[in-house]
């Protein structure tokens, strides 16, 4: 198979799960490097570009969330975190610092490859948010309208802006302070108003969003499906 041009680093201290990863990748045509442990991985991070890592969280000395905070800081690198943690808050963790998805172990190679295709395509190329599909929704952001059930609604500047970021980083959770920088909006109860408006325009059952849920606590998350 002709190899395409990403380049992929799999970090993970387990040896037949980075044989696994790697083979896998590699057969669907992507560039794949390995790493055993965090150390190893700066060095080859130092060396090459790299468009995705796919970073386990659990491993000896510099864990996979010190070391994505450590990344985030100063690159920007794509992660997609591999946890043996089932509770979610390990997972909002995750996303909390910044890694763009995640998968739990053990998992299935069919699903890490369609989030890794799906992280690739909203970081490489963000021309694409601007023209995506939420479910039923058809959004064309340059003309801010949002199409769904043959009807057209449109969009005002601030959820354009919110949209595009959630979009970015589908299944990461932002807080109403995130939210709020983000849309320019300073009051908390606003910041709600605007996430029922989007959600009347992009979901087909607003009371009950498959898509732009809350996640009680902490914020909310767009899920693209």
């Amino acid at each position: 198979m002709e190899k395409n041009k990403y380049h992929i680093l799999v970090v993970d201290d387990d040896d037949k799960i980075r044989l696994l990863i790697k083979e896998y990748l590699s057969n669907k045509g992507y560039v794949v490097s390995t790493a055993e442990n965090a150390d190893k991985a700066k060095i080859k991070i130092d060396i090459f570009n790299f468009n995705l890592i796919i970073l386990d969280v659990m491993m000896p000395g510099q864990s996979g969330y010190e070391l994505t905070k450590e990344l985030k800081a100063s690159k920007n690198i794509p992660i997609i975190l591999l946890t043996a943690k089932g509770e979610v808050e390990n997972r909002i963790h995750g996303l909390e610092i910044g890694a763009d998805d995640y998968v739990g172990k053990p998992f299935d190679p069919k699903e890490l490859l369609l989030r890794v295709k799906n992280v690739i395509k909203m970081n490489i190329d963000p021309n694409k948010l601007l023209s995506s599909k939420i479910g039923e929704a058809e959004l064309n952001l340059n003309k801010m309208t949002i199409k769904i059930k043959d009807k057209l609604k449109r969009i005002n500047l601030s959820e354009k802006k919110v949209l595009m970021k959630m979009l970015s980083s589908p299944g990461k959770i932002f807080s109403r302070t995130d939210i709020g920088k983000i849309a320019s909006i300073s009051k908390e109860r606003s910041i709600d108003v605007m996430i029922t408006r989007l959600r009347k325009k992009i979901e087909l059952d607003p009371k009950n969003p498959k898509f732009l849920q809350t996640i009680r606590g902490s914020g909310y998350v767009l899920w693209v499906k």
